[in-house]
């Protein structure tokens, strides 16, 4: 069965919601601290704490500013520590409960979503970053390649919604509370945290975005704030009788970015829960971010995707693959193209996207600015894909990840992944085939009778 992620934004959404909510469902704190890497020593530390908000047990991931910065905790001070808390410093043994994405009291304040009421007031004096610079602190984490590359391509999103609103170049942007560390920590965090997941749907309800007026250096403005409604494009948002923020523009980012679908909780057995804590707590409603993990009961692992497509007959052909790789680094699900003989009997290439029905709009903004295309077609089908994960194999030589895959209970495939075979062939002197050999004869004998399966040594 396929595994299934996902996020019940009842009291809307926040990064270091999402990042407490997985951690309170068994994301190891030490593996995330190590995947931050000098981002959660130069200047800061880490935390995460057990918390009540409105009676329910919640994980909070805060960010510390150690002495002699701007840090300014917000009003309440320190909760009382609960039992089980977790610390990103030793000796420490205080949860920080200040506002985790510093959008109110910033000596920068800029554009119409940074003021959030999630949290409490902070304030940052070094919060002023551009987005190469932003891109260099992602460098400095130890996320996978992949993982930083889709770091860059969140923040690539928060910039050009921020030049969308205030009618800029994307280059001349820079971010001011989005590109605070703490912030820049919320996303590179949440990235690693949805790695760790490997789920093959992440499926998102309606977001709670709250209510009322938002504040922000520019003025009064209605909740959910412009950059805010920007990146949620077409996700399907509500307003409760909560009269606050409730959804930050980081929270949008990964909800609009991550989820494949929007609506109820599909079919599926839970595996594990976990809740992820705002700041404020709501006497009435839990100001909480709720994630199901578990496993689909609906069948086939189907879903709704978008095909973006068009035709190119007038680009260097050397640009393709940069564009491929910004799609992919954007989260396409698959990008590919084909041969193709255009109008006046001219050779072409199509460009075909496939990509979660929430994407559409940034994806196509990518295609429009790396490609020549002056025009895209698009529409919605549905997808059915093998259940699947990623299991490591122990062979004399060393683990092996292999990409299992599975239908009706009985395993299909089973392929090692060739950047570990590549690795390994080059450490020992042996060449690739040699080394997929020697992985596909250690699954054999690890799975056992009861989990033959067709086992292929190439590169899927």
């Amino acid at each position: 069965m396929s595994r299934v992620l996902y996020f019940d934004c009842f009291s809307g959404i926040s990064g270091d919601m999402a990042v407490g909510a997985l951690l309170d469902a068994g994301l190891p704190f030490e593996g995330l601290r190590r995947a931050l890497g000098s981002l959660a020593v130069d200047g800061y530390h880490v935390h995460a704490g057990k918390v009540l908000r409105a009676g329910v047990s919640a994980t909070k991931f805060s960010v510390h500013e150690h002495s002699g910065s701007a840090a300014v905790h917000g009003a309440g001070g320190q909760e009382p520590e609960a039992p089980g808390t977790v610390h990103g410093h030793d000796g420490d043994r205080h949860v920080h409960e200040h506002s985790h994405e510093p959008w109110r009291a910033h000596s920068h304040e800029h554009g119409p979503a940074h003021s959030h009421e999630h949290g409490a007031a902070r304030s940052h004096g070094h919060s002023h970053r551009s987005l190469p610079e932003i891109f260099a602190l992602i460098d400095k984490s130890a996320l996978s390649p992949a993982g930083r590359d889709r770091a860059k391509a969140l923040f690539q999103t928060l910039a050009e919604a921020e030049a969308s609103i205030h009618q800029m170049p994307v280059e001349e942007v820079h971010l001011h509370e989005v590109g605070a560390l703490d912030s820049i920590i919320d996303i590179v965090g949440a990235v690693f945290a949805l790695e760790w997941v490997c789920a093959d749907r992440i499926v998102c309800s309606p977001l709670n975005v709250g209510g009322g007026m938002v504040d922000s250096a520019h003025g009064r403005f209605p909740v959910p704030a412009p950059a805010t409604l920007k990146l949620l494009g077409g996700a399907p948002i509500y307003s409760g009788k909560v009269q606050h923020e409730l959804v930050t523009p980081t929270g949008a980012l990964i909800a609009a970015s991550y989820a494949t679908m929007f609506g109820p909780i599909p079919g599926m057995t839970v595996e594990r829960v976990g809740y992820g804590a705002a700041d404020r707590d709501d006497p009435s409603t839990p100001n909480v971010l709720r994630v199901l993990i578990g496993r689909a009961t609906d069948g086939a692992a189907g879903e709704r995707v978008t095909v973006i497509e068009c035709e190119i007959d007038d680009m260097n052909p050397q640009i393709f693959g940069v564009a491929m790789d910004r799609l992919y680094a954007a989260g396409a699900l698959e990008v590919f193209y084909v041969s193709a003989q255009m109008k006046k009997n001219r050779p072409g290439t199509l460009l075909t996207v496939v990509c979660p029905p929430a994407l559409r709009a940034p994806l196509a903004d990518i295609i429009f600015r790396e490609t020549t295309t002056i025009g895209l077609r698009h529409h919605e089908v549905d997808r059915e894909c093998l259940q699947r994960e990623i299991v490591s194999v122990r062979t004399p030589i060393g683990s092996i990840r292999f990409k299992v895959a599975w239908r009706d209970g009985r395993v299909i495939n089973a392929v090692p992944e060739f950047e570990d075979c590549a690795k390994l062939a080059a450490a020992q002197d042996l060449s690739v085939k040699e080394v997929q050999a020697i992985a596909v004869q250690a699954y054999g004998a690890s799975s056992g009778s009861g989990r033959q399966a067709d086992v292929n040594g190439a590169n899927r």
